[in-house]
């Protein structure tokens, strides 16, 4: 009998939660440690963690593996070279399976590439976010630009394949400045970019300051405009959208996150990772614990760092799915969302939908969100979820 999620592949989250210094933009579940951290006593959780999920799960094949974070690239390659055998040790692994690895393009990390590709890491994501050093600063970030295409071309020698990202709607930008950077920007990736609208999040440095009036950010019809922009240039250079943020040759698109929006199974491993496993019970969200050292006490006494397991009600399953698989311009099958959802789309409402232009529907039946819906996405999957 086929998984019932064998098509949209198995992937395993890996989260390393330390960073060199806290981002102002940053709501991610990352911490600043000024001691050293003890990456064997992490290496052990990991792979407690990592038997844990693979019990509830049975035999899988992984068809993708990340390190994200927090700064992954902050960890030996020894400790990632660990962590991957652990994987290898409790799920089979693909041939060819995709083997991501998040890094800070500043020079040291840079000079650690070639340990993560000998540990295995074929494919890494670099967080660049701006091709200036003006708005580097601003962004919080310890690099140069000089220094982000010095670690590109390092990445580009040393890895089948690599990303990097980009943060666009940053104060005072003009959409005229963007499209240029943008095409500095490809010519310097080959294959991928991540492409981030910047948003305002809740109990970050940029809200405190965006709340005492000392940050501005593009009003909607500048972000509107930023939007255009970033999908014209991209795919008259060859880098369409395949997802609302991503923009990738065709082939090329990152085979884990498409996991997490074909609604794929995935489990989550280390502090503040979440989980999609699919098991006797039925479809179970797993969430553990952010905070670093009590996550790795809890895994040293219960095998396992985990707070919440939910199964999830169809109606959870349905929303969920239409959240993840609407943000693909591969849009998705409502048939696959009635067996999730047990009930069907509602046809009044996808039928006013399709007449206002913002979804559209093929021979096959599958629906796809349309250039004019794309901006109004959570609206969208709203109205279709209610």
């Amino acid at each position: 009998m086929t998984h019932p999620t064998a098509d949209a592949g198995f992937g395993v989250y890996l989260h390393w939660p330390f960073c060199a210094s806290k981002c102002p933009y940053c709501d991610f579940n990352s911490h600043v440690r000024h001691a050293q951290v003890d990456e064997p006593r992490f290496i052990a959780a990991f792979e407690r963690e990592i038997a844990h999920n693979a019990a509830l799960t049975g035999p899988r094949e992984v068809t993708s593996i990340f390190f994200g974070g927090g700064t992954p690239s902050l960890m030996r390659p020894a400790t990632v070279g660990a962590i991957l055998d652990a994987v290898a040790k409790h799920w089979s692994v693909a041939p060819g399976a995709e083997i991501s690895l998040e890094a800070n393009p500043t020079s040291v990390e840079a000079e650690r590439f070639r340990g993560y590709r000998d540990a295995g890491v074929n494919r890494v994501s670099l967080g660049v976010q701006a091709l200036n050093d003006r708005d580097l600063r601003r962004l919080g970030r310890m690099h140069t630009a000089a220094e982000a295409l010095a670690a590109v071309r390092i990445a580009a020698d040393t890895f089948e394949r690599y990303s990097y990202d980009l943060i666009y709607a940053r104060p005072h930008q003009t959409p005229a400045e963007w499209a240029a950077e943008l095409e500095e920007a490809i010519g310097y990736a080959v294959e991928h970019l991540s492409l981030y609208q910047l948003t305002i999040e809740p109990g970050t440095w940029f809200e405190r300051l965006f709340t005492a009036g000392k940050l501005t950010v593009p009003d909607s019809e500048t972000g509107r405009a930023l939007y255009d922009v970033t999908q014209e240039v991209c795919a008259r250079r060859g880098l369409p959208a395949y997802e609302i943020s991503n923009h990738a040759r065709p082939g090329a698109e990152c085979r884990h996150n498409l996991v997490y929006w074909r609604y794929g199974e995935y489990a989550g491993i280390g502090p503040g990772a979440h989980g999609r496993l699919v098991t006797d019970k039925g479809r179970v969200a797993t969430a553990t614990i952010r905070g670093p050292e009590e996550w790795l006490s809890a895994v040293e006494r219960d095998g396992h760092g985990v707070e919440s397991r939910e199964t999830l009600s169809e109606e959870a399953q349905g929303d969920e799915f239409l959240l993840m698989g609407l943000r693909l311009v591969e849009g998705i099958d409502p048939a696959r969302f009635a067996a999730l959802a047990g009930r069907p789309l509602d046809a009044g409402r996808l039928d006013a939908l399709i007449a206002d232009g913002l979804i559209t529907r093929d021979a096959a039946g599958r629906l796809r969100v349309s250039e004019a819906g794309f901006p109004v996405l959570d609206a969208l999957v709203a109205d279709l979820a209610a």
